[in-house]
């Protein structure tokens, strides 16, 4: 139900109608419990660095592109052409998408080639995927 609207592009009302318990009063903070998972924190800059790359993930095209280089590499017309895309856009994506490390290439002759740049990649697209695939 939350994903529907927010794959509709509702997300500010998606998240007016979502509930977030809170504490009913004023209570004193557990500062062993507090001290004890402060390591767990993001640091700010690496918290900046991972917003900045999920921020490069929010775009349909670069999903579908990495959609595609997930079962394969592929070359540029080719990606272009399955996407129904051009190729000027596809790349434009595609240098995007190997700014923050998430693929990579290799030429032969006039052709490039892209792919994922690790295992990492997919299992965090396949994870992502899934997530969105159950029900509930």
């Amino acid at each position: 139900m939350l994903y529907n609207s927010i794959l509709d592009g509702d997300v500010a009302q998606a998240i007016e109608k979502t509930e977030v318990p809170t504490c009913d009063r004023p209570h004193l903070v557990d500062s062993d419990r507090v001290q004890g998972i402060q390591s767990q924190v993001l640091n700010a800059q690496k918290a900046q660095r991972m917003a900045e790359f999920f921020s490069l993930l929010g775009d349909a095209n670069r999903l579908r592109l990495l959609s595609v280089l997930a079962g394969q590499e592929l070359c540029v017309c080719d990606l272009a052409a399955m996407l129904e895309m051009s190729e000027s856009a596809v790349s434009h994506q595609l240098r995007a998408l190997r700014a923050i490390r998430l693929v990579s290439y290799r030429k032969q002759g006039r052709q490039v080639f892209y792919r994922l740049l690790d295992h990492h990649v997919l299992a965090l697209y396949k994870a992502v995927a899934e997530h969105l695939d159950e029900d509930g």
